[in-house]
């Protein structure tokens, strides 16, 4: 069985990050599908950048962390 990048305890404690992942696109969804205002290309522009940009930054965060995470439970079970 391949191993995975993270096991189920690195899991948990990104789940913290994970979570706020899924409620951000969550709103990009909703906002794509269901325009409040009509469509101005400079307004939705700042909108989808002020979702979009903390779910990229978010993502890699928790992806670091995740790998740091890892790292430091492999160098502890070294010892």
């Amino acid at each position: 069985m391949a191993s995975s990048v993270f096991d189920r305890e690195t899991l948990l404690d990104l789940s913290v990050n994970i979570i706020p992942l899924g409620i951000i696109l969550f709103f990009i969804a909703v906002f794509v599908a269901l325009p409040g205002f009509e469509y101005d290309p400079f307004i939705t522009t700042i909108q989808m950048s002020l979702l979009v940009i903390p779910f990229i930054g978010l993502a890699v965060l928790t992806y670091v962390s995740g790998k740091a995470i890892t790292k430091a439970e492999q160098e502890l079970e070294e010892q």
